[in-house]
């Protein structure tokens, strides 16, 4: 079966703006768990879900009904600076 809905946390992101549009050409609905601000990095067509992605109280109502599930949320450019943000995060 085809996945019909794509629920993208991560969607404002480096590699979710990238992916979005290619799942929307492929006449994907898609929603994409965005922070509040960056809404405008999200590509017409994709319903945009506010919220904080480390806290799921802030979404987890929004991803039903959804068939796939893509979680692109990290630290970019991991490194000793960044220890315990990675670990929280990732």
């Amino acid at each position: 079966m085809i996945p019909t809905t794509v629920f993208v946390a991560g969607g404002s992101g480096y590699i979710g703006r990238c992916l979005i549009p290619s799942l929307l050409e492929r006449n994907l609905k898609v929603k994409a768990l965005v922070r509040p601000g960056s809404e405008g990095k999200i590509p017409a067509g994709c319903l945009k879900v506010s919220g904080n992605a480390l806290d799921r109280n802030t979404y987890q109502d929004s991803i039903q009904p959804s068939d796939t599930f893509i979680h692109l949320v990290g630290v970019s450019h991991p490194s000793p600076s960044k220890r315990n943000e990675f670990q929280r995060v990732d």
